[in-house]
């Protein structure tokens, strides 16, 4: 309790996060387990776990558990292109068709079906920032929208595991269209895993090699990798999917996964495993302008960008979506879209409390993160459930109480 207070906390009201998600998410079944580390000030001022890592063998959840982050992947893959960046080595305004030659004749969907589409010429060359900020015009084959998506589906553009390697799913993307000109419309999409292409390219190193050389061994991130080591495997949660009705069932036993062996396709956009604690220890270094326990990984003007919007004219997510009803991991307005991840333009329009600057993302299996430079603040929530429809109140509810139980603001 002392701790809490020391860095502006009431302790009191942290407990909160517990009792709230007992009483609204684990004790009702809706998730197997959580961990939750709020990191203040320079302290760990909260950590709260709950309920198990693996209900089958009712392991309860431990402070070193592994997760499937999947999209959590974003912001870090995001941060190694920018290690580059800072060498001169690539800029944000570059075409990519100058560091991808097989993209200089892309085009952009306007009839027809996968095999026979229709296709006009691109309104301007794509660049590199379009791709942080998914304005590329690429997508995702499960939003299941377009004739664009069912030929992602077709070719099992993205799918993990795959045996399309980084090279072979950019070679692929080469002979589809884009769903819109770059620039015009926020698409989520598969545009982070071509980063990792372009860091893998620009660097000379595969990409997973690279992230570990470059950023997982100077932070001191041990379990964090695109997969789960036979002497790591105890340690892995096992994962699960909401039922239709209510409830969840298990996806993907820890004890038998396909993330036990090194895939092929290192998926930059959803690809890795952490902990809380390493991926804190990532937050701490964006918080902390860059730096952490005197390695440093990009500079402190690189790290403000991540607290900018990078949407064209400066909208949000809501305002320039290609479609109203858009996949995203934020799910109400008042956000834009910085690199790899978003971020608060706008707290009236979020309908609650935060900060402008504060920049976040989550997974595909209910994991989020959030980093909020003004209030010297960070929150790495883990738990694994697919498809879950409480995925988004889960994030507004974690978000609140942790926002309530601060006693002093900087913002």
């Amino acid at each position: 309790m002392g701790k809490a207070k020391q860095v502006g906390l009431s302790a009191e009201r942290l407990d909160r996060i517990n009792e709230m998600l007992q009483r609204k998410y684990v004790g009702p079944g809706e998730i197997p387990g959580s961990l939750i580390q709020v990191w203040r000030r320079g302290e760990l001022a909260y950590n709260g776990m709950l309920g198990s890592m693996d209900l089958e063998r009712a392991k309860p959840m431990r402070e070193d558990s592994i997760f499937r982050i999947y999209s959590m992947t974003k912001p870090i893959t995001a941060v190694a292109l920018m290690t580059l960046v800072e060498q001169g080595l690539i800029g944000l305004d570059d075409d990519v068709a100058a560091h991808i030659p097989s993209w200089k004749n892309l085009s952009v969907f306007a009839g027809g079906v996968p095999g026979a589409f229709l296709t006009t010429p691109l309104r301007r060359p794509m660049k590199v920032i379009d791709l942080f900020t998914h304005t590329a015009g690429l997508t995702y084959g499960f939003m299941a929208r377009t004739n664009v998506d069912a030929a992602y589906r077709k070719r099992k553009i993205a799918d993990m595991p795959n045996e399309r390697d980084l090279d072979g799913f950019v070679e692929d993307l080469a002979e589809l269209p884009l769903e819109c000109s770059p620039g015009e419309s926020w698409n989520y999409s598969v545009s982070i895993d071509v980063l990792g292409y372009l860091v893998q390219k620009i660097s000379g190193q595969k990409f997973g090699e690279f992230l570990s050389t470059t950023l997982f061994e100077p932070l001191g991130m041990k379990d964090t990798a695109f997969h789960v080591p036979a002497d790591k495997i105890e340690r892995f949660a096992t994962c699960y999917v909401a039922r239709p009705e209510g409830g969840i069932k298990l996806q993907d036993d820890a004890q038998a996964s396909t993330y036990a062996a090194p895939p092929v396709f290192e998926s930059g956009g959803g690809g890795l495993v952490s902990t809380a604690g390493d991926y804190m220890r990532f937050c701490r270094m964006l918080l902390n302008g860059g730096e952490l326990d005197g390695q440093r990984i990009l500079s402190a003007k690189t790290v403000a960008l991540f607290s900018l919007n990078h949407l064209p004219g400066g909208k949000d997510m809501t305002e320039i979506g290609l479609a109203p009803a858009q996949f995203n991991e934020a799910g109400y307005a008042g956000v834009g879209f910085s690199l790899g991840c978003g971020v608060t333009i706008d707290v009236a329009r979020t309908r609650l409390p935060g900060t402008v600057g504060e920049f976040f993302w989550g997974g595909a299996a209910a994991t989020a993160f959030w980093i909020d430079p003004k209030e010297d603040l960070a929150v790495v929530f883990m738990t694994q459930v697919l498809q879950s429809p409480h995925h988004i109140s889960l994030r507004r509810d974690m978000r609140t109480l942790v926002y309530s139980a601060l006693s002093e603001s900087y913002a």
